[in-house]
């Protein structure tokens, strides 16, 4: 069976990101980039599927800019087998890459499909559902833990109030959820042997897809800094104060 893992190139989730001076996006001059950390657990469980010997081969593909060819490097030393990267320097919203992944899948014939629930840069949360859609395919997201059962997967997920377990047929898609593993690190070994790897490139266009933006950011704005915290006396005091002046209750 192929596995086929979707992996984002995003700004590090340690770094502090900072809007630009005319609000029309993110700063990312200079900032450290590395593979959205919900990519890096889908690709963590390929290469377990794997082990277990439940899957043949693990392809890495990422939509976006030549750099993203750095963050497959890293999803072949994790453990994928080859990697595609889809290079296009225009901004790649949701069904876009929706798109473009499916053009992919199409060409490797892959039978399960593993990447995160949504990007710590977006926070769009839907190429994953839009991918299912255009594909046909069943799906199972926010994913905390998975198990191939013949031709199916039972895909255990976190809902309000407790667990949901559903049953799918492959082919299918999933999407993944933090509690859903623990990455192993990178080793020095498994970086070299990566650069050995087969890394293909393909343009939206060799894919037949329209990467065109169908959405456009108005304005992007800090949140606003909170203020100081202040004691109160009493409870009829900090219950006043959030009628009078919070105005929360």
């Amino acid at each position: 069976m192929k596995v086929l893992v979707a992996v984002k190139r995003v700004v590090d989730y340690n770094v502090k990101v900072r809007v630009k001076s005319d609000g029309s996006g993110i700063d990312t001059a200079g900032v450290k980039m590395s593979m959205n950390p919900f990519d890096e657990i889908a690709v963590e469980e390929a290469v377990r599927l794997k082990e277990k010997g439940a899957a043949a081969e693990i392809i890495a593909v990422s939509c976006g800019p030549a750099a993203s060819g750095e963050t497959l490097r890293t999803a072949l030393a994790l453990g994928a087998d080859r990697a595609v990267l889809v290079e296009s320097d225009a901004e790649l919203q949701p069904l876009a890459v929706a798109k473009l992944l499916k053009a992919v899948i199409d060409k490797e014939g892959a039978q399960l499909v593993i990447l995160g629930k949504q990007a710590i840069d977006d926070d769009s949360n839907q190429t994953g559902q839009m991918l299912a859609a255009l594909l046909g395919w069943p799906q199972a997201t926010f994913a905390s833990k998975v198990e191939l059962e013949g031709e199916g997967a039972r895909v255990t997920r976190e809902v309000d109030g407790g667990l949901e377990t559903l049953a799918v047929k492959l082919p299918a898609v999933i999407t993944t959820d933090l509690r859903l593993n623990e990455p192993r690190y990178v080793t020095l070994p498994n970086i070299m042997k990566a650069k050995k790897k087969p890394l293909d490139t393909l343009k939206p266009d060799a894919l037949g897809v329209d990467v065109t933006p169908r959405l456009k950011a108005l304005k992007v704005v800090e949140p606003p800094k909170r203020g100081a915290g202040v004691k109160v006396a009493d409870v009829a005091t900090l219950i006043a104060r959030l009628k009078t002046e919070a105005k929360v209750i």
